[in-house]
């Protein structure tokens, strides 16, 4: 039997085994389970004594792990299997989404008024962004267990002083860095447009900075989960992502591989939220901005629930990106609208039928699709002077191509209007 301590911040929480077989159980402590401020890991993951066994337990724990490319490479480099979950948190779960850190017992979680961290040299930092294809979190470098989901290069980092830093020893991170990959020319400028333009609109989004690193763009993300005092201390704040907190292992975070739908969404928000009648409609504020962006990928992996103050409350948005200024990339939704596979998903007809399967009222809807409507409009050429000088081209392109499809969808509110 192999095991893991599982902290959240720095408390004991409780521990992931992996028997001889292979197989994942998670179990709480009892003491944890004892403390008037226990909190779940999850809410696929409720309070309990009795153990939970791998099927329970793989969905959250898998959930923050990287996808796809970087996971295979990081299993090649670390001489591991790429489907064994546990070995992969043994090496790199120190640093996680949220609050939790996977430690090898005897090991301590890093005290927040210690943390400990490298600044990195401009050459330091051009060659590190060189190698990160080639090495997915740095992984396999000592003194790093770093780890991110998702299927893009990206590293978490501290900004201290202006400058970026590699965590040490687990400490928190402050800030992702996302460099632009090859085959995606545009994206980090596409992705600060888009971020920008939510903020804009009134959407709770983080801070995004963009970056020039040697001769490759690069966005910082200011990580939302993480709390920073004023004497530098920084603490983790846990979250989940709606994969994690539906029981859905992050390979089947889209719709048509037997994802979240809407629906699942909706009702998880209901059931979760300490403040369903806030986030429900800034739930739909977010999917109508992603479809009149043009963003076909808001799957079930791109919503989380963020823990503070005892409150569970959708987070800030993240991976806003316009996806169809790709060509080549599906316009699929990650999450069809009604009967609507397509991003272009302006038929007034798919939005009713959305609201009557999720028991939503149309008229709010209806309401916050033309307010969002005119509040991008207001903004756009906005963005598109503060974000010109990334990428002008794509700046330009987002601007028609953004501009054109909020004309479309007030067309069809009009359309509808005069039924």
């Amino acid at each position: 039997m192999n095991s893991l301590i599982v902290y959240l911040n720095a408390e004991r929480v409780g521990i992931l085994d992996q028997d001889d077989s292979g197989l994942l159980q998670f179990s709480c402590d009892q003491a944890w389970l004892e403390k008037p401020s226990a909190m779940p890991l999850s809410r696929s993951l409720p309070l309990q004594s009795e153990a939970f066994p791998g099927k329970k337990a793989r969905p959250f724990f898998a959930g923050i792990l990287p996808e796809e490319r970087p996971r295979k490479r990081i299993a090649e480099i670390l001489g591991i299997s790429d489907t064994n979950d546990f070995a992969m948190l043994e090496r790199i779960g120190g640093e996680c989404a949220g609050a939790v850190s996977l430690l090898p017992e005897g090991d301590a979680p890093t005290d927040p008024k210690d943390i400990r961290h490298r600044e990195l040299t401009e050459p330091e930092l051009q060659k590190l962004i060189a190698e990160l294809p080639g090495r997915p979190l740095m992984a396999g470098t000592d003194g790093l267990r770093l780890s991110l989901a998702g299927a893009q290069d990206k590293l978490p980092v501290i900004v201290h002083n202006n400058g970026i830093c590699l965590p040490l020893d687990n400490s928190p991170s402050t800030h992702i860095l996302k460099p632009e990959p090859d085959h995606f020319p545009g994206l980090a400028a596409n992705e600060i447009f888009c971020m920008t333009l939510a903020q804009a609109v009134g959407l709770n989004a983080p801070d995004t900075e963009y970056r020039l690193i040697g001769n490759k763009p690069c966005i910082l993300v200011q990580r939302y989960d993480r709390a920073t005092d004023e004497e530098g201390s920084t603490t983790r704040l846990h979250q989940e992502d709606f994969c994690q907190g539906l029981g859905f292992p992050p390979e089947r975070k889209y719709q048509a591989e037997g994802g979240p739908t809407l629906s699942d969404c909706i009702l998880l928000l209901r059931d979760w939220s300490t403040a369903p009648v806030l986030d429900i409609p800034s739930f739909i504020n977010g999917l109508i901005f992603n479809v009149l962006i043009g963003n076909a990928d808001a799957h079930g992996k791109n919503y989380s629930f963020l823990y503070s103050g005892g409150e569970r409350r959708l987070s800030p948005y993240y991976d806003l990106v316009s996806t169809i200024a790709w060509p080549g990339l599906s316009r699929n939704l990650a999450m069809k609208i009604g009967s609507c596979k397509s991003v272009d998903a302006f038929t007034i007809g798919d939005w009713k039928k959305m609201a009557k399967k999720t028991g939503l009222g149309w008229p709010m809807i209806r309401e916050r699709m033309a307010k969002s409507c005119h509040s991008i409009l207001k903004e756009l050429g906005e963005v598109q002077a503060q974000t010109r000088e990334y990428n002008e081209a794509i700046g330009t392109l987002l601007h028609e191509t953004i501009g054109g499809r909020v004309a479309r969808m007030l067309e069809a509110l009009s359309r509808q209007g005069k039924r």
